[in-house]
């Protein structure tokens, strides 16, 4: 009998404030910098969620899996604090969820 281990997936949303940004062109190379940042130190997947037409607004979702509740969740913490620590934006309001997918 094979025994499936859990998987666990977290997603943190993120909304941001670019007031730097006159342009969708300064948005967008904010944002890729940013992205680009959380990809290169941790192992997560982001993707821009909303807002893709306005020029100082953004929403990101940061998503990491792992048979651990708490090793996904974990990941996505540092995932912010990566976006608190270097973002030259502000962050309006963030949120954290996990589920198991199996």
């Amino acid at each position: 009998m094979d025994v499936e281990s859990p998987l666990f997936v977290a997603v943190a949303e993120i909304e941001l404030h670019l007031p730097g940004a006159r342009t969708l062109k300064d948005k967008r190379q904010d944002i890729r910098s940013l992205v680009e940042r959380l990809r290169h130190r941790l192992t997560v997947l982001v993707v821009e969620s909303d807002h893709q037409e306005l020029h100082q607004r953004a929403a990101l979702a940061v998503s990491a899996m792992a048979t651990d509740a708490e090793a996904a969740r974990g990941t996505v913490a540092r995932a912010l604090d990566v976006v608190h620590e270097t973002f030259s934006g502000v962050v309006l309001d963030e949120r954290v969820k996990v589920v198991q997918v199996r």
